[in-house]
């Protein structure tokens, strides 16, 4: 009886493969759109403010809004996710982020700080959207290739999120002429990119990974257990303590990033940087978190999580000593040190996701996977924040390597874990 439910059952299925080629098809048109309006919000975020306010010191607030609002979509989009699937989890996190956007731009037309920063909390929904995305990418794929999974959704933000900053400029003269404040005008990018990534998905992400992934696995289970296979083997897998450590690598590598990157605009405008400069330096930075995904899916699947992830906090610390040793005046420097600080945190992303998906069963895997990205978002909430304040106490050179010599807490826990294995 159990047999024939399951051949049912699995005979309803789609063939897995062609239905995880046209989801990661959608998923890349869905990130392309939300990378422009993620890139677009960060490159002008502090600027906003530091206008706003008059004051450096807050700078960082902006950074530390939008990804305090994404801890809190990460757990909605996560629960959406669980109880109905990721379709509906991730076009509801794309259109919250599209209604801050437009927020944003009414608090810089009415001048009121207090809505711009209830516009930018409500904004950081598309920021946790964007990293969750990356899981729907994995819902289907095998354990030997979920880096690459992941990586092909996370490489689809880099054509937006290089394109977004790169935009500051003109759509700022565009607001200009129509009397909104110029450093509003990503944001109606920002607004546009996020309702359209909802439609795209909410119109075509059929079949639902997850869901299927669920059905997959509920098929394959009714058949092992009427006819067990002589080669069937438990779930390698290290459950609580894999969570531990993927969490830890993308905690760690966001707090680093989000700490030098926030201060990186302010840093350049005091050294006599336009936003056309600034952008610039942030499209590359943004590049360079999305780009290597291919190559570091294929290093994450052939080399392994743990490796990939200690040469996270080896590039980190790279970036960090850079950004510190780079004259105010050298746009190229600073470019190579925010490119370098994008590859670590791609690195520590992919390697760090894998070992998530690698640790928690489909049954609690959306769920888990929010509250594993509210801590990531906690992590760049703080350090956009102390960003501001620190670079206002001491300096931008000591913020950098401060946020490298952190990265290097990586290491020993990497070793430690390896060892235990």
């Amino acid at each position: 009886m159990t047999s024939t439910a399951s051949a049912g059952t699995t005979a309803h299925i789609s063939d897995p493969d062609q239905a995880q080629r046209r989801i990661l098809r959608v998923l890349v048109a869905s990130q392309v759109l939300s990378g422009a309006g993620l890139a677009a919000g960060v490159t002008v975020g502090a600027l906003l403010a530091q206008d706003m306010l008059g004051s450096t010191s807050l700078a960082g607030l902006p950074s530390a809004l939008f990804t305090a609002g994404s801890a809190l979509a990460a757990v909605a989009v996560g629960r959406i996710s669980q109880a109905r699937g990721r379709r509906p989890g991730l076009a509801a996190g794309y259109l919250t982020g599209a209604i801050g956007s437009a927020g944003v731009i009414i608090a810089a037309v009415l001048d009121n700080p207090v809505l711009l920063f209830i516009a930018l909390f409500v904004y950081g929904a598309g920021t946790a959207t964007n990293l969750q995305a990356r899981y729907a990418g994995a819902d289907l794929a095998a354990p030997g290739h979920r880096g690459r999974a992941v990586s092909t959704v996370l490489v689809a933000t880099t054509l937006g999120g290089v394109a977004g900053p790169n935009l500051a400029a003109p759509t700022g003269s565009f607001t200009e002429s129509l009397g909104i404040p110029n450093l509003a005008g990503p944001f109606i990018l920002s607004g546009a990119a996020y309702a359209l990534a909802a439609l795209v998905l909410a119109l075509w992400l059929r079949p639902d990974p997850l869901l299927l992934a669920r059905t997959i696995a509920e098929a394959k289970d009714a058949d092992t257990s009427t006819h067990p296979a002589a080669g069937d083997v438990a779930d390698t897998s290290d459950g609580r303590g894999g969570v531990v450590l993927g969490a830890l690598v993308m905690v760690l590598t966001q707090l680093v990033m989000a700490a030098i990157m926030t201060m990186t605009p302010v840093h350049m405008h005091d050294h006599g940087h336009g936003t056309a400069a600034s952008g610039l330096v942030i499209g590359i930075h943004i590049g360079a978190m999305y780009l290597p995904s291919p190559l570091t899916g294929w290093l994450v699947d052939r080399y392994g999580r743990m490796k990939v992830a200690a040469a996270s906090g080896i590039t980190l610390l790279a970036a960090g000593i850079l950004a510190a040793a780079a004259p105010g005046d050298s746009v190229a420097l600073l470019a190579l040190a925010l490119a370098l600080l994008g590859l670590g945190w791609n690195f520590g992303l992919v390697s760090g996701t894998a070992i998530i998906t690698d640790a928690v069963p489909l049954a609690t895997r959306a769920k888990t996977q929010g509250l594993v990205d509210v801590s990531i978002a906690i992590a760049g909430a703080t350090g956009g924040m102390a960003s501001g304040i620190m670079v206002a106490a001491t300096s931008y050179p000591l913020l950098a390597l401060t946020g490298g010599a952190l990265s290097l807490a990586l290491l020993p826990v990497i070793a430690a874990t390896a060892y235990r294995r």
